[in-house]
């Protein structure tokens, strides 16, 4: 059960001020647990709400007086509508007014009784961070907000790296209505966020809110669009990356695989793609479970420019392979396959035949569910997730799967040949 630490500010309890979806982000960040707090949701999720809330209700804590908090929106113009506002808001909520002085020229706020300051910025080249002075203590609160707007990871990184400094306790948000394509660059920063323990990642929809925080209003339009287009309703009110038509696979879980899992499978599956250069060599494992129809990677091993004889002891060394571990591997070519045995592995062939590709692929598009292990199998958790239909001259997708950039998805059809050539007879 969700309790929210009786905190008031003036007489004023924060479970006024804050969404019930939030009191557990609320506790985690009053008790340190992390750095990095990632929110993400729909339309009327209240999470950019929470983020103004968080920021000046702990700034004005007596044990962070000398920490100041910087905002980023992309574009420059934007700050004054959304953040800008935002705060303004938070400060109005939290019955602060009187402690608070805002000005646009420069767009500042100011908690007068400290001197400590909430910097707006919009972020035209990361580089620009590096001019950021506070005239006591140090940076303590980052807030990028509309994530997805920014210019990915990298630029994001050299904001970090440029403002987190200075101190020993910051506290950084970020936020954002995920974007519609799965393959969006934020989309993926914030499913591998999710693997890092000083992080936690969240996601709210306006269901989650107090309805007469909203109105009718908000909430009619809501359940118009669901009625009429309930994939938009997905993506602009629940969150959810949608895609856009052209992604081959809307089956994937991107999740870590554990230990616990991978030691109650018996029969496993392994495949070969071969390469040299450009193209790489990829090898994969994989268990199938046939009752659920849930395909799951968990091992791979991907390089360029390595002989066989070297590749095939990496496989008996570093995998382990056995004499009765089968590796299905591309038969194009019959002499890496020879090799292979000729090396110690039960190497065999793949079959293809008319229409293999066509036949593998639906294949794999009719399990309920393909789970890859982003950790243990980056390269293939990368081209599943990536792998569009081509299009056609004006745009519009094909039927067509592109034969590039799928080393891995070639090698998780070889290996499970056997499964999906028996369920198509």
């Amino acid at each position: 059960m969700r309790i929210l630490n009786k905190t008031k500010i003036k007489g004023k309890s924060l479970t006024n001020c804050i969404g019930p979806a939030f009191y557990d982000i609320h506790n985690d960040i009053k008790k340190h647990k992390h750095t990095y707090y990632d929110l993400t949701g729909g339309r009327g999720s209240l999470k950019s709400s929470d983020v103004s809330i968080e920021i000046v209700h702990n700034m004005m804590k007596p044990e962070n007086h000398k920490k100041h908090a910087v905002i980023y929106r992309k574009v420059g113009d934007t700050l004054e509508t959304s953040v800008f506002a935002q705060i303004e808001w938070a400060i109005d909520m939290l019955g602060v007014s009187h402690l608070w002085k805002l000005t646009k020229s420069p767009m500042r706020a100011e908690h007068i009784p400290t001197g400590q300051k909430i910097i707006f910025k919009g972020l035209d080249k990361a580089a620009k961070s590096k001019s950021i002075k506070v005239p006591f203590g140090y940076i303590g609160y980052l807030w990028f907000e509309e994530f997805d707007e920014f210019a990915g990871e990298e630029e994001i990184r050299k904001v970090q790296q440029s403002v987190i400094r200075g101190g020993n306790d910051f506290i950084v948000f970020k936020s954002m209505n995920p974007p519609k394509s799965r393959q969006n660059w934020a989309n993926d920063y914030i499913e591998k966020e999710k693997l890092r323990k000083d992080t936690l990642v969240s996601h709210t929809t306006y269901l989650q809110a107090p309805p007469k925080w909203l109105g009718q209003q908000f909430i009619d339009d809501a359940e118009w669009l669901k009625q009429v287009n309930p994939k938009a309703y997905e993506h602009e009110y629940l969150g959810i990356p949608i895609g856009n038509g052209t992604e081959v696979f809307d089956n994937l879980e991107i999740r870590q695989i554990t230990d616990k899992e991978i030691a109650k499978w018996d029969k496993l599956y392994r495949g070969v793609d071969w390469g040299w250069f450009p193209d790489p060599f990829h090898y994969g494992c994989m268990y199938y479970d046939s009752a659920r129809m849930t395909l799951y990677i968990f091992e791979e091993f991907r390089t360029n420019k390595m002989k066989n004889k070297d590749t095939a002891q990496v496989l008996l060394d570093d995998f382990h392979l056995g004499r009765y571990d089968v590796v299905t591997c591309d038969s194009s070519e019959q002499k890496s396959v020879a090799d292979y045995r000729a090396y110690g592995l039960n190497a065999r062939p793949a079959e293809k035949g008319p229409d293999s590709v066509r036949y593998g692929m639906k294949w794999l598009q009719s399990l309920l569910k393909i789970v890859i292990d982003p950790i243990r199998c980056p390269n293939t958790a990368e081209e599943f997730k990536k792998y569009e239909y081509e299009l056609d001259r004006d745009g519009n997708p094909t039927s067509c799967y592109p034969d590039a950039n799928n080393h891995s998805i070639d090698m998780t059809r070889y290996a499970m040949e056997q499964e999906w050539k028996r369920k198509g007879r």
